[in-house]
């Protein structure tokens, strides 16, 4: 007995739908895709160019002006530096509430050394170093090896700071540091070369970051690729190229037409090139991302979460005296209100950058963003004349919308 089967043809597509209509809708769902994935990272950039649009129109282009946007980076440098080191502390599962006392507490180091001590200020700068290390080891080994949670020491270390502050200045404010350490927190690079109305080392710089930026996104590209992983389509990733050239070349040029990129700008893309490299690529970082995702999975792979706990909080203390010298430098003056909520900023700056409550999920570019995000509406509404009150309102709803997406995203791809 046999069964007779008739396969079934498929009904001829309608004319003009074949073939193209497939590949279109394909190429859509890779994008969609690669959105998805990126949702946060690609979200904060959107919304950091669209603030900017913004603030560019409503303060009639002052937001732009070239020396308003050098202002920008010397403003907000202090907070890119401490979101650096809150963002690994909370990839890994933790927070820190000490920073804006450590980086008062540094300042006020930094000043007793030089101005009451007259330490020649490359010494100074190394010993504020070197306290910020121990200051973020003590805490670290608290937190790692006696398991005391990492708010309760932080908190604790958050008083004890602003105290040792206030007894190592008196109550009073402490300055002025050397013309090197100044140039740390307001200094820009020297002039040289021929007269094009451009700063010229600026310039080169700027086109050697642009050189870096291409080669790495197609280095990153072609590593998926080998990895057979879903990339963006070939059009769209030159769109981005395009996109990321054209931001870097505008903030180049109108860096160079005034006085030069900032030194705190280069100390800034030394820590974003060399912790991106480590988050990315070795081994320190993906333990980093290991422990703050699944502690246990992390344990019985045999990653030493202890220890990489403790040089996570020993970092953020050498970033924090960082943070604590450029301020210093910028004010001219160790202050012990020096700080204040800077602890806040970073772990803000952190969540609207891209970090996750829970752990494990987080770029150091994600912070970079996050905490230019948080300056742009600083300096703009500062333009603007809004009053201080509103400001905060409207830092705490931002901030707010950035971890309630966070929320949301997590349980939208959960379902």
């Amino acid at each position: 007995m046999s069964t007779d089967v008739t396969a079934k043809t498929p009904a001829p597509a309608p004319p003009g739908k074949s073939g193209g209509s497939t590949a279109g809708g394909g190429l859509l769902q890779l994008m969609l895709d690669g959105l998805r994935r990126n949702m946060r990272q690609y979200g904060m950039l959107i919304a950091l160019g669209l603030i900017v649009a913004l603030f560019a129109v409503w303060t009639d282009g002052d937001l732009l002006l070239p020396r308003n946007v050098s202002n920008l980076v010397l403003q907000n440098s202090y907070i890119l530096i401490l979101a650096i080191g809150m963002m690994l502390v909370i990839i890994a599962g933790h927070i820190d509430l000490s920073v804006g006392s450590l980086t008062a507490f540094i300042g006020a180091f930094a000043a007793v050394l030089t101005v009451q001590h007259d330490v020649a200020w490359p010494i100074a700068l190394v010993l504020s170093l070197l306290v910020g290390a121990v200051a973020g080891s003590v805490q670290g080994f608290l937190i790692a090896y006696l398991g005391i949670p990492s708010f309760i020491v932080t908190l604790a270390g958050m008083l004890l700071f602003r105290g040792m502050t206030e007894i190592l200045l008196e109550g009073q404010t402490l300055g002025p540091f050397p013309d090197g350490l100044q140039k740390m927190g307001n200094g820009f690079l020297p002039a040289t070369g021929p007269d094009t109305n451009y700063h010229n080392i600026t310039l080169l710089l700027g086109l050697a970051l642009i050189v870096f930026a291409v080669l790495q996104e197609v280095r990153d590209r072609k590593r998926q690729q080998e990895f057979s992983l879903v990339v963006l389509p070939k059009n769209i990733f030159l769109l981005k190229l395009v996109a990321i050239v054209a931001a870097i070349l505008v903030v180049t040029m109108l860096l160079a037409s005034y006085k030069g990129a900032p030194i705190v700008l280069l100390i800034l893309g030394v820590l974003v090139v060399g912790y991106g490299y480590v988050m990315r690529n070795a081994v320190f970082g993906r333990h980093i991302y290991a422990i703050g995702g699944n502690l246990p999975a992390a344990k019985l792979s045999g990653v030493k979460d202890k220890k990489v706990t403790f040089f996570v909080f020993l970092n953020m203390g050498v970033l924090a005296a960082l943070a604590g010298l450029v301020v210093a430098a910028r004010l001219n003056a160790a202050s012990p209100k020096a700080g204040l909520s800077f602890e806040l900023e970073a772990i803000a700056s952190s969540f609207i950058g891209g970090a996750s409550m829970s752990g494990g999920v987080g770029t150091v570019l994600g912070a970079i963003i996050g905490g230019l995000v948080l300056g742009v509406l600083n300096n703009g509404m500062n333009l603007l004349s809004v009053g201080t009150d509103w400001q905060q309102v409207i830092k705490g709803l931002a901030l707010l919308a950035a971890v309630g997406f966070d929320v949301w995203n997590k349980r939208k791809s959960g379902s």
